[in-house]
């Protein structure tokens, strides 16, 4: 799936926009999210850009659909930061960037391509199983590798493995690895398909490194340039949000954590199962600069070993 610039060269004239500041990584969800969710023509080009190149086919993104309600408590709006959204075709896309996943993740995108697919509205007289639309469920992971083969993107059907007869359903969960791109930054982007450009952009936009490359890849595909320019138009206020977003998640993230990790001690009842827990916590607040008071405190962990954590 190509859409690329059809003279390289009339983008090299654009100035990279974070050429003397930082970048803000994206694939951190809550920039991932502002990217593709701006009311532009360059956010909704770069969306249905990454979205073609992931199912395999030419898709225009119509309409972005709200997937967070409100909450009385703001904390709870930065729970999941996905983008929820609809093709001119009403087939529906949901698209998450997951920084670190939980080992249930799996099993949380079928449950949520699932409820996708019936969220349809298919009573009425004149409605039928075969008006249901497509529906697509896209994971990008960040940081972990969840399948021990060495491609990047994998994509879920119905499939009947004794007869190796696929069931060709509307329904489809696609998932991209992309510390699985070590391989595939140092190829010749002429020969990269537009998956992989997308994949080393999210990878390697942050890093110094790799910057000609991804120049390289913003010049040729225009649906990451859209990406590049959208993300070069942040305002400071925007920027704040993102980290207040990322603070929060952080945060609601790192409790989880603690009761997932006792609830874990608990169930192995064995003093091994909740040092190791115990452990796990203490590095966690240690990273997020919690004193060695409290992680004393709640971990119960002796002082010393927390100081050599």
């Amino acid at each position: 799936m190509k859409t690329q610039i059809e003279n390289p060269a009339q983008y090299e004239q654009r100035p990279f926009p974070f050429r003397d500041r930082a970048i803000p990584d994206i694939r951190y969800d809550p920039v991932f999210k502002a990217v593709f969710t701006k009311e532009t023509a360059k956010s909704r080009g770069a969306l249905s850009d990454l979205i073609s190149a992931l199912i395999g086919r030419t898709v225009t993104v119509e309409a972005i659909t709200a997937n967070e309600p409100p909450t009385d408590d703001s904390r709870q709006r930065y729970l999941r930061f996905d983008v929820a959204c609809k093709t001119e075709k009403s087939e529906l896309v949901n698209v998450e960037m997951s920084f670190n996943p939980k080992t249930s993740e799996q099993v949380r995108l079928e449950y949520h391509t699932a409820r996708l697919f019936v969220g349809q509205d298919i009573h009425g007289k004149d409605k039928d199983y075969i008006d249901l639309k497509e529906t697509y469920q896209i994971a990008i992971l960040a940081k972990k590798t969840f399948f021990p083969d060495e491609n990047f993107v994998h994509n879920f059907l119905y499939y009947d493995p004794g007869n190796r007869v696929s069931l060709g359903g509307k329904t489809r969960i696609i998932t991209v690895e992309l510390v699985k791109t070590k391989p595939i930054v140092d190829k010749p982007v002429e020969e990269m398909t537009t998956a992989e450009q997308w994949a080393v952009f999210f990878q390697y936009l942050t890093d110094k490194e790799k910057r000609g490359k991804i120049i390289e890849i913003i010049n040729r595909e225009e649906g990451i340039a859209m990406a590049v320019e959208t993300l070069g138009t942040f305002t400071q206020s925007e920027l704040e949000y993102i980290r207040e977003s990322g603070r929060i998640k952080a945060e609601l993230d790192w409790q989880c954590d603690m009761t997932e990790a006792r609830r874990e001690a608990r169930r192995e009842g064995r003093n091994e199962g909740r040092n190791e827990a115990s452990l796990d916590i203490a590095q966690k607040m240690k990273a997020m600069g919690d004193s060695i008071e409290k992680i004393h405190t709640i971990t119960g962990l002796p002082i010393e070993t927390i100081e050599q954590i």
